[in-house]
C-alpha cells in the first residue's frame, strides 16, 4: 500500500509523481480523472488494475491543445480540428486514427485513439509540466459513481494511488461526450456534458458553404453542378419548400391557420396563396418569415448530416438568399447573372411559356445589380452553356483554394 499524498496547487510535485510511474487523480471540469503517463505500459496497467477495469476497454489520452491531433493521430478529418478549436479545453472525447506511438495497452489492441483536453487550470498545468500526455478515466472503480470531489476520490483510493491533485468540486459532474470520427459517419459513442446538438452545430459550422442567388434564367443549376462535380452537397432552396408543404404537417397547419383553405386534397394551392399574399404586403411578410423558419431548419438539419458522414463542402440556391438571412451563414456568396435576352430565351425554352410572359417573371424580380451589390462575388453568364461551365470551374477552384 502506497501513501496518498493530497496536493493542493503544487503541479510540479504531481508532474514528478507522473514520470515517476505513479498515479494521480486530476481535476476536469467534468469529475476527477485517474491519471497516469499514457507512454509508461507499467503506469497504464496500474489504472486498470486499480479500477478493476477490463483490459478489452481502451483509454483516452488526456492532451494540453488541438495540436495533438497531428501528434498522435493518422488521416485526422478537418471537421476534427474545427471541433477541437470549438470545444478544447472541454468536454469532449474526439476518437481518431491512432498513428500507435503510445503502448497498445492504452488503445486494448485496437487502432484507434480517444484525445481529450480537460477544462481545468491545474490538469492544464500539470499536462504542459509533465511533458506526456496522461491516461486518465475517471477516477473510480468501474460500475461506481464518477468523483466530482477530492474527498470522493480518497474514499475510493485511499492508499492504492499516490496522490491527488485537490482542484476542489468539478462544476459539471458528467462525463465527456465521446465522439468517434475514425470512420464514416460520424457518431457520438457516449452521450455526456457537451449536447449533441451542439456538436451538430459546430460540425455544421465547419462546412464551406457556398451561397448562390440570383434571377430566373441567369444560369445558376450550372454553377451548382459544377460544385456537386467538386464533391459538394447542394442544396435547392425552393425545392426544399415545395417539398415541406407537402410533407411537413406543422407547416402545413400553420399555413392553413393564417391563411385559410389554401390545401385542395392536401395539395397547397399555390395560386390562392399567392392571390392572398401578392395583394397584402404584411401577408407576404408573413408567409415569407413563416417559410423561411422552416426551410432554414431543414438545410441546417441536411447539412449536419453531410457534415457527419465526412462532407466538407455544400452550397445552397436561393433567390431569397439575402433577404432570409442564410447569406450571413455561408462561407461566400455568388450572384449569377446574365444578359436579359439571353434569360428571356432560357426561361421560355425552359418553362414553355411566352417570352412576354419570361419579361414579366424577371420584371417582377430583383435586379441584376441588385444581386452584385449584395454579393461578394458575381459569375457573369454571357457565352454559351460550356463557356460557362468552364468559367465556373475555374472560378470555384480558385476561391475554394483561398477558403
Amino acid at each position: 500500500m502506497v501513501k496518498t499524498e493530497i496536493i493542493t496547487g503544487d503541479v510540479a510535485r504531481a508532474a514528478e509523481i507522473i514520470r515517476g510511474g505513479g498515479l494521480v487523480a486530476v481535476p476536469t471540469e467534468t469529475v476527477y480523472g485517474l491519471a497516469g503517463n499514457a507512454m509508461d505500459a507499467g503506469a497504464v496497467e496500474q489504472i486498470y488494475e486499480v479500477k478493476g477495469r477490463p483490459t478489452v476497454k481502451p483509454l483516452s489520452l488526456m492532451v494540453p491543445d488541438e495540436s495533438a491531433l497531428d501528434r498522435w493521430c493518422r488521416d485526422v478529418p478537418p471537421a476534427a480540428y474545427a471541433l477541437a478549436r470549438k470545444f478544447w479545453p472541454g468536454p469532449l472525447t474526439i476518437i481518431l486514427k491512432s498513428k500507435k506511438l503510445e503502448p497498445e495497452i492504452v488503445r486494448a489492441g485496437g487502432d484507434t485513439i480517444g484525445l481529450r483536453c480537460p477544462d481545468h487550470p491545474l490538469t492544464l498545468a500539470l499536462l504542459r509540466d509533465a511533458g506526456v500526455p496522461l491516461a486518465a478515466p475517471s477516477a473510480n472503480p468501474s460500475g461506481s459513481p464518477s468523483p466530482k470531489r477530492a474527498e470522493e476520490v480518497t474514499a475510493y483510493f485511499n492508499g492504492k494511488i499516490n496522490a491527488i491533485l485537490d482542484g476542489g468540486e468539478c462544476g459539471v459532474g458528467r462525463e465527456s461526450t465521446i465522439l468517434d470520427m475514425s470512420r464514416i459517419p460520424y457518431r457520438i459513442l457516449r452521450q455526456g456534458a457537451l449536447p449533441e446538438a451542439e456538436i451538430g452545430a459546430a460540425l455544421r459550422d465547419s462546412l464551406t458553404l457556398v451561397g448562390i442567388t440570383g434571377g430566373s434564367g441567369c444560369g445558376k443549376t450550372t454553377a451548382l453542378s459544377v460544385l456537386e462535380d467538386m464533391g459538394a452537397l447542394v442544396l435547392d432552396a425552393d425545392r426544399i419548400y415545395h417539398d415541406l408543404t407537402a410533407s411537413d404537417k406543422r407547416l402545413r397547419a400553420e399555413l392553413t391557420e393564417r391563411f385559410g383553405a389554401v390545401y385542395e386534397g392536401g395539395k397547397l394551392n399555390r395560386r390562392a396563396l399567392a392571390e392572398i399574399v401578392f395583394a397584402n404586403p404584411s401577408a407576404l411578410a408573413e408567409l415569407n418569415e413563416l417559410t423561411h423558419k422552416y426551410v432554414l431548419a431543414e438545410i441546417d438539419r441536411r447539412l449536419t448530416e453531410h457534415a457527419l458522414n465526412g462532407g466538407t463542402l455544400a452550397a445552397v440556391d436561393a433567390v431569397a438568399l439575402i433577404e432570409c438571412g442564410l447569406g450571413k451563414r455561408t462561407s461566400f456568396n455568388v450572384a449569377v447573372t446574365a444578359p436579359e435576352e439571353a434569360r428571356i430565351e432560357r426561361i421560355a425554352l425552359r418553362d414553355g411559356i411566352s417570352r412576354e410572359a419570361a419579361r414579366a417573371r424577371i420584371a417582377a424580380q430583383k435586379s441584376d445589380e441588385w444581386y452584385e451589390c449584395s454579393c461578394g462575388h458575381v459569375l457573369r453568364n454571357d457565352g454559351d452553356r460550356d463557356a460557362f461551365k468552364q468559367k465556373c470551374t475555374d472560378f470555384f477552384t480558385e476561391v475554394l483554394r483561398n477558403v
